[in-house]
């Protein structure tokens, strides 16, 4: 964002005393994490991670209880019990934190801090999905027992280079000794350094203060900030939540698809029910090579993979009276042609009559783990193709928001490296 943008301000990231991990009471800090807890596969990734130390992060974001309430009474003991054991500590002064994820040529770097709250209609944090409202209450729940942000959102912005404003100070202070450096499972090391300095914090104030972010994820976490900051007196620590942002000018996301899998829909009514709609065609497996094909069908429109019995059926080319009957005329053009968009308004909601329930759809961010649960369930794997960073970006700053669960950008940050207590 420039000056001349509609924002009055931009964004405000402030120093906090992040809660840590101590690593002499943990087996290790790798051990410990846990990806985000949309990502997480439940039950099964939940009962795999809190086997992986008895003090994993997901103990906290992902509670195991029989009610909404037990669940977030239980997160909110564990986090005083583990604070009060040595556990969790506070670090001695606030700072903002660099942190760096490193993959097989792959590099990101960013900043987490308190970022200040701010509704889509100030132009300074740009949402560009929509939320359910239970998740919402759920995360807001949990939040508000625990009076923690326990996992940061990942924000993307434009940076001007790397050797300016927050680049520069990213930059310099990766180059300094961490304050940890661990590698989790999938085969990313994360390293965490502290900005204190006071050149460094004026640096980074002034260089954000004429930008907007985009939420890459965590469009819930943030809805969730807004609820609960409505709830309290300002000022508090609740006009704040823990985010990353990074430098996409300088560090680009990857963005990936969400797939759905439909529980409720085999596969076989999922195809008699398009009836020249669409047009269909069985395509070879394995996966990998059927998605190959599908990537190649993007070009030309909007495109499915649609699998769930070990076979694998290309869809593509909708009738377009169908997509003007069942595609709302009110929003751009970019918008209307985006695949969630028609899987949504045509396919899920037109053909198939399946609601966007929890009991009727399942959002996975791995194509094969899709697959894999429409097989086991009898149901059916929609899997889609990722949408570019630029189409989100434009029509966020239109104001226009996509279908919920559109994109996965990242690499996201882990869970439980750096934690923020709102008292």
């Amino acid at each position: 964002m420039t000056t001349s943008d509609p924002a009055e301000h931009g964004l405000r990231l402030i120093p906090f005393p992040g809660l840590r991990y101590v690593p002499e009471r943990v087996g290790s800090l790798a051990a410990v994490t846990s990806p985000p807890y949309d990502v997480v596969v439940r039950p099964d990734g939940v009962d795999y991670l809190e086997s992986a130390d008895p003090h994993n992060i997901v103990r906290l974001i992902l509670p195991q209880a029989d009610t909404p309430a037990a669940r977030n009474d239980q997160a909110a003991r564990t986090l005083r019990d583990w604070l009060a054991e040595g556990v969790l500590s506070a670090d001695a002064e606030p700072a903002l934190y660099v942190y760096e994820q490193r993959r097989a040529g792959l590099l990101q770097r960013g900043v987490v801090g308190a970022l200040a709250l701010s509704d889509a209609a100030a132009g300074i944090v740009l949402p560009h999905e929509d939320v359910m409202p239970d998740v919402v209450t759920d995360r807001a729940g949990l939040m508000r027992a625990t009076s923690a942000n326990l996992e940061p959102l990942l924000l993307t912005y434009l940076g001007d280079g790397p050797d300016q404003g927050t680049a520069a100070v990213v930059e310099r202070t990766a180059q300094r000794p961490p304050l940890f450096s661990t590698t989790t499972e999938d085969g990313f090391r994360h390293r965490l350094w502290a900005i204190t300095d006071p050149a460094d914090l004026a640096a980074v104030t002034s260089d954000l203060g004429h930008r907007q972010a985009l939420i890459a994820d965590g469009h819930h976490r943030w809805a969730t900030y807004l609820r609960l900051q409505e709830e309290h007196q300002s000022p508090t620590g609740w006009d704040f939540g823990l985010v990353l942002l990074v430098d996409t000018a300088r560090y680009p996301l990857q963005v990936r698809a969400i797939h759905r899998m439909l529980r409720r829909l085999p596969l076989t009514e999922a195809l008699a029910a398009l009836d020249g709609s669409f047009q269909v065609r069985p395509v070879d497996g394995p996966l990998p090579l059927a998605l190959e094909v599908l990537s190649d069908a993007v070009e030309r429109g909007n495109a499915f993979l649609l699998t769930g019995d070990g076979t694998f059926h290309l869809v593509t080319d909708p009738d377009p009276a169908l997509i003007e009957r069942t595609v709302r005329r009110d929003r751009p053009e970019a918008w209307r042609r985006l695949d969630a968009t028609v899987l949504h308004a045509t396919l899920l909601d037109t053909l198939w009559n399946v609601p966007d329930a929890p009991e009727h759809i399942a959002y996975i961010h791995d194509a094969e783990a899709t697959v894999a649960m429409a097989e086991r369930h009898g149901g059916t794997a929609v899997l889609l193709h990722p949408v570019r960073e630029a189409v989100v970006r434009d029509l966020a700053r239109q104001g226009v928001t996509m279908p919920r669960k559109s994109t996965s950008f990242g690499p996201k940050p882990a869970t439980g490296l750096v934690l923020r207590s709102i008292d």
